[in-house]
């Protein structure tokens, strides 16, 4: 099984929502701000579920004991026995039952975008439509959740979160997930929860009803609920500096400015970068632009040692998602 860790300080551990792709996350660029600002001051603990993203395939049974096993497994790889817990989505039930259970190991307790049971999430015809065209057609399942998860992203930021979604898993794994996300009931959890802990839930999300951020919320006896604006589930899309100060506050971190979108690439790198991402070879590129193979090979190897990237793909999802946008030089 994957993990990732980031920062310094005392560790905070992110339960993921319904997918999830290590390498990837890092080259979407809202994404990799989100975790980024969590990880200033903090040991930023991520991880892939088996089945997912850089984690070996798994074909086994998806419940809450085994999502609770997979905690105990990164917990126990990174050798700490106390953290902050930040679960959202899918990951917002976790966390709780987890906290429910372990209360000695959770610090304090984050929980965005969650409920107490996924049969609250649509009526059953509309749940069983999903989970047949994530089965059915992959790409019209990932596209049409996309829609729904984050309607605030712009239209190249939605292609490439439907990408990322088809890379981080196959269709059986998608579904799989959903299904577990229907299926995972919290209630009888809640009330034994008392860790100091924050609900976060958007007013419009579209994929988690607020009412059941609310009763999340009112379940706890610690728990104080922050209701914000937006319509986006995905925490990194949408207006995610609230969210990120919100958390920051909570786990009393100091306030972050806000930083610049400019990555110093210069024209060239940019140009590079930009063929890079409609999926030329080294080669390709350097026909295209009268220039060696191994001054192509150069550029790349450049821009990804200047963004901070592992492979091709990084480079590839940051320029769809960011990289367009972001001012050469």
């Amino acid at each position: 099984m994957a993990f990732a860790v980031t920062g310094h300080g005392p560790p905070l551990v992110v339960v993921p929502g319904w997918l999830s792709h290590l390498e990837l996350d890092w080259a979407i660029g809202p994404e990799r701000a989100f975790y980024e600002a969590l990880s200033s001051g903090r040991t930023l603990v991520r991880y892939d579920r088996p089945g997912c993203g850089l984690s070996d395939p798994f074909e086994g049974p998806r419940s809450m004991a085994s999502e609770i096993a997979v905690v105990r497994a990164v917990t126990t790889a990174i050798g700490v026995d106390r953290f902050d817990l930040f679960g959202w989505s899918l990951g917002a039930p976790v966390a709780a039952h987890w906290a429910a259970e372990h209360p000695e190991t959770v610090t304090r307790l984050v929980l965005y975008g969650g409920w107490i049971t996924g049969s609250a999430i649509g009526d059953p015809d509309s749940r069983r439509h999903v989970l047949g065209l994530l089965q059915s057609h992959w790409g019209l399942g990932s596209d049409l959740l996309t829609d729904v998860f984050a309607p605030d992203a712009d239209a190249r930021s939605r292609r490439a979160l439907a990408q990322y979604q088809r890379a981080s898993s196959t269709a059986g794994t998608a579904a799989a997930m959903l299904r577990l996300a229907y299926d995972l009931d919290v209630s009888g959890s809640l009330s034994r929860i008392n860790t100091p802990t924050l609900v976060l839930h958007r007013d419009r999300d579209r994929a988690a009803p607020l009412a059941q951020g609310r009763e999340l919320a009112r379940g706890i006896p610690s728990a104080r609920f922050v209701e914000l604006k937006g319509r986006s589930h995905l925490p990194a899309f949408g207006d995610a500096q609230v969210i990120v100060d919100q958390v920051r506050q909570f786990l009393g971190l100091s306030k972050l400015r806000r930083r610049s979108g400019r990555t110093g690439l210069t024209e060239r790198q940019h140009e590079v970068a930009a063929l890079v991402a409609n999926g030329l070879t080294n080669r390709e590129i350097a026909d295209r632009l009268t220039i060696s193979e191994r001054s192509a090979e150069s550029h790349v190897e450049r821009i990804r040692l200047r963004l901070g990237f592992r492979s091709r793909a990084q480079v590839a999802a940051w320029f769809v998602t960011a990289g367009a946008d972001d001012p050469a030089g």
